[in-house]
């Protein structure tokens, strides 16, 4: 046998050869460099540089950066978002994901859950910012506390006074009368001030009070106005209204002895009041009707040091609405990849679904729950259409995350230099968290 009969058949490749591979990933590459490689590295450069760009600074930007109180405010605000937004997002995707294994619709369910991934963050936006409008008329969710506070609260009449006289004055929010009323004699309470939105409906002309029974007070409220001027300062005339649904007290001795809401023409009877008495309108009237919560509005939450207000609150539940979808979808996808015979036998040994859930479920689900987890985390570091959208400029400061903080000052404030230097400090925080992720997904994919 010769030589060259020794030598080993070369292996045929089959398919094309890597040549092939890497034309087809050059477009890919190409796009890459110039949308993800080439602004990393312009950024970078960049923050070495002045606000023009003309001047090289070295650290500098980074250090202004980390000495600026306003932007060691926004890097707690933003962990207030890491805190709280991957959390609740997380848990309520979780509890979604088990709640559909128990319903009938259970398709239907996921399809309007998951409903807000189908449009963008800035549509979101405009979405929530009508919906914690403060007016209940225009805003849903302070319409929606309004009507379910609306009997455990009364219409009141702001900005509402006394007209001036001697027989009323003010005193710690309330009206009152100046000379104790007598039994018998007539109360007129004549009140100006009133708008015309606050005047209820139900409002008729003012009428003069039948006299009380047993000796009692009575009398009447009523909005001493005449349109053109007409009619006399402190007696009812024809087109007044009077004032319903005002709490009248009789107060003697510092000590309130009968009470009394007007009738729809503004009188009232105070029963049993026994020689001269004070009448008086409690401060409650006067206070206005609940009008829900300023959700946007700047009102710190906790202690003002801690950086978490109202509006952050908000902006929060926002994207929650959006993401819990999305977790919802994959904790699904988990749950459904469980053998159900370990759930079973947990059952036949006696346990209860709680404990199911608590020892068996959550700890095979750990791997897709932290992945979720820490994707959030990466998704509220990067948060910007939505606070930039909900948060008035008003109130901007006190809802600031990074990537807004990055928009201001590289184009509202035209500091390019320190806002590369925000933008890699950026992507210095989110990169942990990608890594982890790959990681993971290496780990599952081996």
């Amino acid at each position: 046998m010769t030589e060259r009969s020794k030598k080993p058949a070369r292996v045929r490749r089959l398919g094309p050869g890597p040549l092939v591979g890497l034309l087809f990933l050059l477009p890919a590459a190409v796009l890459l460099g110039v949308w993800v490689v080439y602004p990393i590295v312009y950024s970078v450069v960049r923050s070495l540089f002045d606000a023009p760009g003309t001047g090289f600074v070295g650290l500098s930007n980074y250090g202004t950066l980390l000495g600026d109180d306003t932007t060691l405010y926004t890097i707690i605000h933003n962990l207030w978002w890491v805190v709280l937004a991957p959390v609740v997002v997380t848990v309520l995707g979780l509890v979604f994901a088990v709640l559909t294994e128990r319903i009938r619709w259970a398709t239907a369910f996921k399809l309007i859950v998951f409903m807000p991934m189908a449009i963008s963050l800035m549509a979101a936006g405009v979405i929530f910012r009508l919906v914690y409008e403060q007016a209940p008329d225009r805003g849903v969710a302070n319409a929606v506390l309004t009507t379910v506070a609306s009997p455990f609260s009364s219409e009141g009449y702001p900005d509402a006074r006394p007209r001036e006289s001697d027989a009323l004055t003010s005193r710690d929010g309330a009206i009152v009368t100046t000379a104790p009323a007598q039994p018998g004699q007539p109360v007129l309470i004549p009140i100006v001030g009133i708008k015309q939105q606050n005047m209820p409906e139900t409002a008729r002309p003012a009428a003069p009070a039948a006299p009380a029974q047993g000796g009692g007070l009575a009398g009447t409220v009523w909005f001493d106005f005449s349109p053109g001027g007409q009619g006399t300062s402190g007696q009812i005339d024809a087109p007044e209204r009077g004032l319903p649904g005002m709490t009248v007290e009789a107060v003697q001795d510092g000590r309130v002895v009968a009470s009394a809401t007007t009738a729809d023409d503004g009188t009232f009877s105070l029963q049993g009041v026994n020689g001269p008495a004070e009448v008086r309108l409690p401060k409650e009237n006067f206070s206005a009707a609940y009008s829900g919560v300023n959700w946007l509005g700047p009102a710190p939450v906790f202690a003002p040091e801690l950086g978490l207000s109202i509006v952050t609150l908000s902006i929060v539940m926002a994207f929650v609405w959006v993401w819990a979808g999305f977790a919802m979808v994959l904790i699904a996808a988990g749950l459904a990849a469980i053998p159900r015979d370990a759930l079973e036998a947990a059952r036949i040994d006696g346990a209860s679904e709680w404990q199911v859930f608590k020892k068996i479920t959550v700890p095979l689900l750990s791997p897709v729950l932290v992945v979720v987890f820490v994707t959030m985390i990466i998704n509220t570091l990067k948060v910007f259409d939505l606070v930039y959208i909900i948060a008035p400029p008003s109130v901007q400061p006190q809802a600031n995350v990074i990537a807004l903080e990055m928009w201001r000052v590289s184009f509202a404030e035209g500091d390019q230099g320190l806002g590369s230097a925000l933008a890699i400090f950026l992507l210095l925080l989110v990169l942990p968290f990608m890594i982890m992720n790959i990681r993971r997904f290496r780990r599952e994919a081996s």
